[in-house]
């Protein structure tokens, strides 16, 4: 079985790699690692849940301690560009633990924070920033950062990036890098416009592909209910799924805070998370939510991708996602690490083109559960019947290659985009 033993890491940073708790190396991991260790780029496609973090965090680190001891005040020598601030912070956490005693300093740069706290970090000096695209701007608008000397740049989770309409911005930040960096692109799914990104800023990539689709730890399981009932449903499902840590989906920013406000009140201690929240109130329901001060945690798609708690048992989608791609992000919240979990979709009559989507993409066909003892008719409410759909092939299983990706040549399908600037 292989070990991270294998990649030759240096000493303190095998070190901290142990005392991280990282034994065997992902897919992912496996096919990434050794390829950015050479200074090729990369084009990554992979799903959340998959270890790709670490995929490029580990060349980094090793990269920048395998040089000479950097000198005070540090020059920014790797960029990573995520779409939302949990993201950010994320990618920063997994930098700050990989990263100990390597004498390396990263930060986070995004809207919403303090632009004092980043000036000051950025005088003293930082070998790696973490930044959403908007706020990276400004500092380059201001010239409070150089991007002169990034040796290595990391774009993760492109696609949603391009949904939130962040490319101009990326290509204005690829203006400031220099010709000879290394680059990684990583998405989940590959749209025209990403392949075209791709095509500009990548230098004969070498592709690591793994298998689309949610993790197999995950159990599937599709709801149907009447819209008036939901939130009845949805407490009863509470009340039956222990006391792990859960997170609920919906649509809309007004709904996760209306129903975090429900689910409280029903004695579950619960925090929301969604876009009109100040950062500060971000930061404290995630940190809430990964220390278990709550147990519940109402989002909208912000969190689709910028969450990584390892014990969240169930993801209950309290709306169904508007596309299947986004289904696959947020169920990949639960079952990392290998662990299993559980993903509840509520689903009305309305729902019906949406549920075979994600059949579609799954492969399969959901099972469809009634809980025996709930009022299905209450105030009149009509049942809803969803029917199954006729199992799909599965997609390719993972591979790895060296050549680009061709296109299909077919339109890109309309996707949801995301929730502004962060």
């Amino acid at each position: 079985m292989p070990d991270f033993q294998e990649f030759n890491f240096t000493a303190a940073l095998a070190k901290n790699i142990a005392a991280a708790g990282f034994k065997t190396p992902t897919p992912i991991q496996q096919a990434a690692i050794p390829i950015a260790l050479t200074g090729r780029d990369i084009l990554g496609l992979a799903q959340t849940g998959t270890g790709k973090t670490a995929a490029f965090v580990l060349p980094i680190l090793q990269r920048l301690t395998s040089a000479e001891a950097p000198s005070r005040p540090a020059r920014v020598r790797a960029l990573v560009i995520a779409p939302t601030r949990e993201l950010a912070e994320q990618i920063n956490q997994v930098f700050t633990a990989l990263g100990k005693q390597l004498n390396l300093r990263s930060t986070t740069i995004y809207g919403g924070a303090s632009m004092n706290r980043q000036l000051g970090e950025l005088r003293r000096g930082v070998d790696i920033v973490v930044a959403c695209p908007g706020r990276l701007i400004d500092h380059l608008n201001q010239k409070t950062i150089s991007l002169a000397s990034v040796e290595t740049l990391v774009l993760d989770e492109a696609d949603q990036m391009f949904d939130m309409g962040f490319l101009p911005a990326i290509r204005k930040i690829v203006s400031h890098l220099k010709a000879t960096r290394q680059t990684l692109l990583f998405s989940a799914t590959m749209p025209e416009d990403i392949r075209k990104l791709a095509s500009e800023i990548l230098k004969d990539p070498a592709k690591v592909e793994m298998e689309r689709g949610p993790v197999a730890t995950i159990s599937h399981a599709l709801y149907p209910v009447a819209q008036e009932l939901k939130t009845a449903l949805l407490l009863r499902l509470l009340k039956d799924s222990g006391t792990a840590p859960i997170l609920i989906f919906t649509k809309t920013k007004h709904k996760a805070t209306r129903l975090a406000d429900q689910v409280g009140k029903a004695g579950f201690s619960t925090a929301s998370l969604q876009g009109n929240l100040s950062q500060n109130k971000r930061d404290s329901a995630m940190s809430g939510f990964k220390s278990g001060k709550f147990q519940v945690l109402v989002a909208t798609d912000i969190a689709a991708r910028g969450i990584d708690v390892q014990n969240i048992s169930h993801i209950i989608n309290y709306d169904i996602p508007a596309t299947a791609e986004t289904y696959i992000h947020r169920i990949g919240r639960t079952g990392r690490a290998q662990k299993s979990g559980e993903a509840y979709t509520l689903v009305t009559g309305e729902d019906k083109r949406l549920v075979r989507d994600i059949e579609k993409a799954l492969g399969k066909s959901i099972e469809k559960r009634m809980l025996p003892d709930f009022d299905y008719k209450k105030g009149g409410a009509t049942p809803v019947t969803i029917e199954s759909q006729p199992a799909q092939k599965p997609r390719p299983a993972a591979q790895a290659e060296n050549s680009r990706p061709k296109s299909t040549g077919k339109p890109r399908r309309k996707r949801f985009r995301g929730f502004g600037r962060p």
